[in-house]
């Protein structure tokens, strides 16, 4: 961002100005923006001539591009990312789109997971891109763990909340296991795990059995190691992230190569390749953050915007993020308020609900 400042600050009143109507010419309508159309919208009286010249400056500067053999000029990345950091003019959220989520909010779910699937449903539909959706982990205390052997390489693992809610994993148990060391696991687990949240056993855990090793027979040690190994790292965040609206980015109008880095994000997506970098996204500030292109590892095949803001519960901490995934040539100045209206929302539901 610092680099992008100080390119802004060398631009004089007429660069910067050709420079920004070409970044707004091409966010509305996607096509490069020519050196004519600027001389019917440009505040002083130039010549066609003279805004080349600054358009050909400005792509020395690394902030232009010309595709193919068009005359006209688009941003790069780091001239999206100069216009979002230092000329981007964010909007009021509009009445209709603030209508739109607060409709879709108000249908008064009881289950978290499902409310947060119409969150994203909604925010894809105002938006016209794909949502994410990144939901909190459970945080009620656990009532009982179990687990139930399905197969000699499969287990069940059965976590009871005191909330009532209730969540089931299927794992790969280590080799040898039997039904007296799952129960051994489970009881071990059960002593543990009263009145704390997953996150406070998680946390309890390793130093538990290092301290406890000699008690805890070796097969029960692996069964409660690969048990809750399903809860962190790979296992836990799959369950967290909803992905609504991929259909948006596939438009009649989209080119064959746009298309397929579009395949790639969601085939990404699928299979939650580099989720950890969206879960430390969500945790690195308030407010809505911009990624463009290459930005950000998770997108950075696909050449696609995310426009991020996480979401906070009752006690100021944050537990999730919403966001907008679309093309580079997204509505920023419209697309900023609507997420960051919608994280809002949703960290006020959540606490609402305790």
């Amino acid at each position: 961002m610092n680099d992008t400042a100080s390119l802004l600050r060398e631009l004089n009143h007429r660069s910067r100005e050709v420079f920004r109507r070409v970044v707004e010419g091409y966010l509305e309508s996607g096509d490069p923006v020519g050196s004519r159309t600027l001389t019917r919208t440009m505040n002083e009286k130039v010549s066609a001539a003279t805004i080349r010249n600054v358009m050909q400056d400005l792509e020395y500067l690394g902030l232009l591009d010309s595709p193919h053999v068009s005359a006209g000029r688009v941003p790069t990345q780091l001239g999206l990312r100069m216009f979002v950091d230092g000329l981007l003019e964010v909007r009021d959220l509009e009445s209709t789109d603030r209508e739109q989520i607060d409709a879709t909010l108000g249908c008064n779910e009881r289950d978290v997971t499902t409310m947060l699937d119409k969150v994203g449903a909604a925010l894809s539909g105002v938006t016209h891109g794909a949502s994410l959706v990144l939901a909190p982990k459970h945080e009620a205390p656990i009532r009982h763990i179990e687990f139930v052997s399905l197969a000699p390489d499969r287990a069940l693992a059965v976590l009871v909340f005191a909330d009532g809610h209730v969540e089931n994993r299927v794992f790969q148990p280590a080799p040898g296991q039997t039904p007296s060391s799952m129960r051994e696991a489970a009881n071990f687990l059960n002593a543990l795990a009263e009145g704390k949240t997953l996150g406070e056993l998680l946390q309890g855990i390793r130093a538990e059995i290092h301290r406890r090793r000699q008690e805890i027979d070796v097969l029960a040690h692996a069964m409660v190691e690969s048990g809750l190994a399903i809860w962190e790292n790979e296992g836990e965040p799959q369950e967290r992230l909803i992905v609504r609206g991929q259909a948006n980015l596939l438009g009649d109008e989209a080119v064959p190569t746009d298309l397929e880095r579009i395949r790639v994000l969601f085939d990404d997506l699928e299979r939650k390749r580099d989720i950890v970098e969206f879960l430390e996204l969500a945790e690195q500030g308030e407010g809505v953050r911009i990624f463009i292109g290459s930005e950000n590892k998770l997108f950075s095949l696909s050449g696609s915007s995310l426009v991020i803001s996480p979401y906070m519960n009752a006690d100021r901490k944050i537990i999730g993020a919403v966001g907008v995934i679309g093309p580079t040539r997204l509505n920023y100045g419209r697309i900023v308020p609507i997420v960051d209206y919608t994280a809002q929302l949703v960290g006020k539901l959540i606490s609402d609900r305790g």
